[in-house]
């Protein structure tokens, strides 16, 4: 028993049921000092039927990993933790940052059919659950896919949560897919970065054609995924550059910032074209305004950007990482038959936690930084 509470009937793990386990944790937003290596966080138990445990293999950071250490977009994930505001003491702390995982289920819950115990899978878990910075973690059966065959676990965690990203925008959102992408121009605004680095490659494999922007010390890396021009970004006036080539058929805009102003001059008029940015004010809107407040200056935003750009002939949308097991199995599809492959930047042991993430504030990041959970350095 943990703190003299009864023990949950029918929920406990396994007759093993441990009630600790190590994990990087953080009790306040703040900078990288926040980072607490701890071996008593709570073991994870599945609470639903469609929930599996997963032993985490390795790990992977994201730039939501830094902006949540800060705090950034707390007011809706606190508001997504616990939507009732059951908890009146309880806060979000201890939380485990750390989105991707790739690892072997451990236990089921009593309706999860289509995993057993043992099974290699990976996953990206959403932003308001306790991430995978940790020996397990606990996900819901539709998060849930099996891991690519040619992947290591190393190379499977740099993955889920990126590609789902680029999914979400360049799919579900741009509309873009195997059958209508062959031989559209696709522009891709900060092609470097891990999203970026995947939809090169994900657009490419459908039959676009590609250019990235990109700083020059990546440009070989652009040509390496596929991308059919590469544009320096320093080198002279962006804006200038992109104005020299032909009109596209669908941005994805990466950066976001001052881009938005020129960038949707590039696309062709009254053809369906598509500018779909990742950069969103949603989070940041509650975190200034509070839940209600922010939620409909977001909706007052994207309607005045959408109207004013269907006017002019173009579409504009928003696109946000939606976790979907169904989604990773097309695209362990893709990596298993060698369309898609991760780009790792740098690997860190378990113990370096901080330094990955220290590595990642650094920017300029060529591809993922994974944590190796397993490792015992």
């Amino acid at each position: 028993r943990v703190g003299g509470q009864p023990p949950v009937r029918g929920l406990r793990a396994s007759p093993r049921a441990r009630c600790a386990m190590p994990s990087w944790v953080i009790d306040r937003y703040g900078r990288n000092d926040v980072l607490r290596f701890t071996r008593d966080m709570v073991f994870p138990v599945i609470h639903f039927p469609n929930e599996v445990i997963i032993k985490v293999h390795a790990a992977s950071l994201n730039p939501i990993d830094l902006s949540m250490r800060s705090g950034y977009g707390a007011t809706a994930l606190n508001m997504k933790r616990d939507p009732l505001k059951l908890k009146s003491t309880d806060t979000e702390f201890p939380l485990t940052l750390g989105r991707d995982v790739s690892g072997v289920i451990m236990e089921c819950g009593l309706s999860v059919s289509y995993f057993k115990p043992g099974d290699e899978v990976w996953a990206a878990i959403p932003p308001w659950k306790q991430g995978t910075l940790s020996e397990f973690v606990v996900a819901s059966g539709n998060e849930v896919s099996f891991k690519p065959k040619c992947l290591s676990h190393t190379e499977a965690a740099s993955l889920p949560y990126v590609g789902l990203t680029a999914w979400s925008a360049v799919n579900q959102v741009g509309g873009l897919n195997q059958s209508n992408c062959s031989g559209k121009r696709v522009l891709i605004l900060g092609a470097s970065g891990g999203v970026g680095t995947f939809a090169v490659q994900l657009v490419k494999a459908w039959g676009a054609h590609v250019t990235a922007v990109c700083s020059p010390d990546a440009s070989a890396l652009m040509k390496k995924l596929g991308a059919d021009d590469v544009i320096d970004y320093k080198s002279g006036n962006l804006e200038e550059q992109l104005k020299m080539l032909p009109l596209f058929d669908f941005i994805l805009d990466n950066v976001g910032g001052s881009t938005e102003k020129w960038a949707l001059d590039l696309l062709k008029k009254w053809s369906g074209a598509t500018y779909v940015t990742l950069v969103t004010p949603f989070l940041i809107n509650m975190d200034k305004l509070g839940v209600a407040d922010g939620m409909l200056q977001t909706g007052v935003t994207v309607g005045s950007k959408t109207i004013k750009h269907l006017l002019k002939g173009v579409h504009y949308r928003w696109a946000f990482f939606t976790p979907s097991g169904p989604s990773l199995d097309e695209i362990a599809e893709l990596v298993d038959s060698g369309k898609i492959q991760p780009v790792i930047d740098q690997v860190f042991s378990f113990s370096e936690v901080p330094k990955a993430f220290l590595k990642l504030e650094g920017g300029h990041a060529r591809g993922k930084t994974v944590i190796d959970v397993i490792s015992k350095k």
